[in-house]
């Protein structure tokens, strides 16, 4: 009679670690990175690497802690009203289309900061102190981005109408067009951000490799190679970021060196927030990087959610977190693509929206 029981107890045995072993699967698989959150649309788009699904499996390092948050209502360095004239910033709120603002800002190597006014139809410069010296016309339809190469080159961004990028000479001049679509890029919808480095233009391709498609003096690159991630200020790195657990605010940071192309590191980092996007991503020409992230406040409800935005500094060998910002979101309801720009010498511009008029502050970092 004991055979029978003892064969009942090694099929029970056998029961319980199948599902031990079921139940271990199942959790792994839960909390691997290629679960992300989806993020509500709140009209940024994409160029702030928003919702970009983690694929890495290099080895990461992870912070289950934050420096303490530094807090601060910035320094304005410019101020401008609505409309079309000078000292004014253009904003469109049709019945039946999305509103705009603004699309983007970036900063060049002489600190001038330039807007791209997309609905006025043309790109506004400021001097590194904020004083207008001037405007330049856009030639492309549909701008979205803009970013500015040492030499005082404008290169603009148009994805979904003439699926191009403009460059624009420092006179001003258009000095040609460079096709988006080709080798690498099938649909123009796929670009999130333009880039340079040197005299390469570079195209990001949906939060990851990006795609070299000309030249600064406008002409295309018929081979179309591609790098690991969007060149950083810093001369010295490919940049990506992903979110990797949305709602447990759980972002993931991946750094490339440019010279050799090797791995540097991937870090995971736990904001204790849930975090909807992510809306910079740059390193200064110290080789700090910044993440910026869009996160759900603890203030916030069910009914009324209240965001803001959490600015990481890490440092540029391993991603440790070394100082945090918080900065006030803006609440209303334009499409922007770029609403933050580094500064090479340090700290971001944010491209802040009131319903008075838009204003452009700088921020620092919090930590050493």
């Amino acid at each position: 009679m004991k055979r029978p029981v003892v064969a009942v107890l090694v099929v029970i045995g056998a029961l319980i670690a199948v599902l031990v072993w079921w139940n271990s699967r199942a959790t792994a698989v839960d909390s691997s990175p290629e679960q992300t959150a989806s993020a509500p649309d709140s009209g940024t788009a994409p160029n702030d690497v928003r919702g970009a699904t983690a694929k890495t499996t290099a080895p990461m390092s992870t912070d289950a802690g934050m420096p303490e948050a530094r807090t601060g209502p910035g320094t304005e360095l410019a101020r401008f009203g609505w409309g079309s004239g000078d000292g004014n910033l253009g904003r469109s709120r049709p019945d039946e289309a999305n509103p705009e603002a603004p699309m983007s800002l970036t900063v060049d190597a002489l600190g001038n900061v330039w807007i791209l006014d997309q609905v006025n139809g043309r790109l506004v410069k400021l001097d590194k102190n904020g004083k207008p010296i001037g405007t330049v016309p856009l030639s492309v339809q549909g701008a979205q981005d803009v970013v500015v190469t040492p030499d005082g080159t404008a290169l603009v961004m148009d994805r979904l109408i003439d699926k191009s990028i403009a460059v624009i000479g420092p006179d001003g001049k258009p000095r040609g067009e460079i096709p988006i679509v080709g080798k690498g890029l099938e649909e123009g919808g796929a670009s999130t951000g333009v880039f340079t480095d040197g005299d390469s233009v570079y195209v990001e391709r949906e939060h990851g490799d990006a795609v070299r498609i000309g030249s600064t003096n406008g002409t295309a690159d018929k081979e179309r190679p591609e790098v690991p991630g969007r060149p950083a200020q810093d001369g010295k790195t490919f940049l990506t970021a992903n979110m990797v657990n949305g709602p447990a605010g759980v972002v993931m940071v991946t750094a490339i060196d440019r010279p050799s192309q090797a791995h540097r590191f991937t870090r995971t980092l736990t904001l204790g927030t849930p975090v909807i996007g992510l809306n910079a991503l740059d390193a200064d020409q110290t080789g700090i990087i910044y993440l910026g992230t869009i996160t759900e406040l603890a203030a916030s409800t069910p009914e009324v959610p209240v965001f803001g935005i959490t600015l990481l500094c890490l440092d540029p060998l391993d991603g440790r977190p070394v100082g945090m910002t918080q900065i006030p979101a803006n609440s209303s309801p334009e499409e922007t693509f770029r609403e933050l720009t580094v500064l090479p010498e340090g700290g971001v511009l944010f491209l802040e929206r009131t319903e008075q008029g838009p204003r452009v502050v700088r921020y620092g970092c919090g930590g050493p």
